[in-house]
């Protein structure tokens, strides 16, 4: 079993366990580790299906092929170690609420064979922070043919694709196929926005070198495919418009009001009958919470599998039991819906947590949690940011573009990285990353 167990782990102490390394979990696993399980006054334990995090916002980048992943990837077992938490491989597939513990999926190798037996891990405290699925809305075909962003797998499986098939046209004789070396985003929120324009960029990089054949002007056609009247619908309309004519003019194609209703080997069909030809496809379309958490427990979910929980975090039909981040549906006082699915959501719900798991331990009263807006960002790469700025802080929005934005966009990534390592590591990472990008392609070859 993959575990790290701090030296000063009491045995018998309060053991909250949290399930899920994304960017809610782990910084709560980090935080709580460093404050409690250092000293021994609680243990800590984080479940991940997965063996490194990745900070979900730069998935597009590593399916685009100009981040690579074993460059920022973190490794669990390491941060367990440096920040006085256990780790366990596993895949969570239910609660028993009455025993209090956690069931864990048997883990597989690569071959198939068993790695870790299923088992139980028992728990005092239970954080469920599991973050969220693309939903395809069961759309004919979307499952077996697109790729969703959801994982560093599904995104590195996307840019070896897009790999391949650069190398497989330049490599015929006969003319390209109609949908030969064209990409349908189906989804225009941030992430098949942020995706379209950094493949206008990494594609005309991957063909100089050495893809003399492929003419990425000519032969590479990007078409984002949106539901809604406009892209970026959670944005201000002159935003939205702004980054729609950016794309216009980066020649990406731009389908506003047509519903993908079929994806099929050689591109994907809207309900107004328009097929648009396409060798890869890529579903950004719509989140939930993954399926298994529908009624896990017993405990209340909504439609969109989300765990239902009070201003406390607590859900609603045991208080021993939180949630956090993407697959929470946390009250938003003032607004219809719950708290919306964002990074810095997930990020200061689990700083709250942070502050308040110690005060539970001590009999205190746990203090609502209050979601603070600090606006939106979408990155288009090198070619500009936009965003809004502050939100409900001010009243109002001011809306940001270009290099101010930009800054914005990666401090919001440093932040993250500082909730996880301090200032020093992330200046001295900072530093390196400055260096050796200098001496590696611009993007990833293979």
């Amino acid at each position: 079993m993959i575990f790290f167990k701090p030296r000063n782990a009491a045995p018998s102490a309060h053991h909250i366990v949290i399930v899920g390394g994304g960017a809610g979990g782990l910084e709560l696993a980090t935080r709580l580790g460093d404050r409690l399980g250092r000293y021994g006054r609680a243990r800590i334990t984080l479940i991940d299906r997965a063996r490194t995090h990745l900070w979900k916002p730069l998935l597009h980048e590593v399916a685009a092929g100009s981040l690579d992943l074993d460059d920022h990837a973190l490794d669990y077992l390491a941060q367990a170690r440096w920040h006085h938490f256990r780790f366990q491989l596993g895949r969570m597939e239910g609660i028993d609420r009455a025993r209090r513990v956690v069931q864990v999926a048997a883990t597989l190798d690569e071959d198939g064979r068993e790695l870790i037996p299923r088992r139980e891990v028992a728990y005092d405290t239970l954080v469920i922070a599991v973050g969220s699925t693309t939903n395809d809305f069961r759309t004919p075909g979307a499952a077996e043919r697109a790729i969703s962003l959801d994982t560093p797998e599904q995104a590195e499986l996307f840019h070896r694709r897009l790999v391949n098939a650069c190398i497989r046209a330049n490599a015929q004789r006969e003319p390209l196929r109609p949908e030969q070396l064209n990409v349908a985003i189906i989804g225009a929120g941030a992430t098949g926005v942020e995706l379209a324009a950094e493949l206008h960029k990494t594609t005309r990089e991957l063909v100089a070198y050495g893809f003399d054949r492929i003419d990425p002007e000519r032969d590479v056609r990007l078409t984002v495919i949106e539901a809604a009247p406009r892209i970026l619908p959670v944005l201000p309309e002159r935003l939205s418009k702004a980054t729609e004519e950016l794309l216009r003019k980066l020649h990406v194609e731009v389908l506003t009001g047509e519903r993908v209703t079929e994806v099929n080997a050689n591109g994907v069909v809207t309900a107004s009958g328009k097929r648009i030809a396409a060798e890869l496809t890529v579903w950004a379309a719509g989140v939930k919470a993954p399926d298994f958490l529908k009624d896990i427990g017993g405990l209340e979910t909504n439609r969109s599998n989300q765990l239902v929980v009070k201003q406390t975090l607590e859900t609603t039909r045991d208080p021993d039991v939180f949630a956090i981040g993407d697959c929470a549906c946390c009250p938003w006082p003032g607004h219809p819906g719950c708290v919306p699915p964002r990074a810095q959501a997930a990020h200061q719900q689990a700083t709250h947590l942070a502050r308040m798991l110690p005060r539970r331990l001590k009999g205190r009263a746990l203090k609502p949690y209050v979601y603070r807006d600090f606006g939106s960002l979408v990155s288009l790469g090198e070619y500009s940011t936009v965003g809004t700025l502050m939100g409900a802080l001010i009243g109002g929005s001011i809306f940001i573009e270009g290099l101010f934005a930009r800054f914005m966009y990666i401090a919001l990534y440093r932040m993250h990285l500082y909730a996880l390592h301090g200032i020093a590591k992330v200046l001295l990472d900072t530093l390196a990353r400055m260096i050796t990008r200098r001496t590696e392609p611009r993007i990833k070859l293979h």
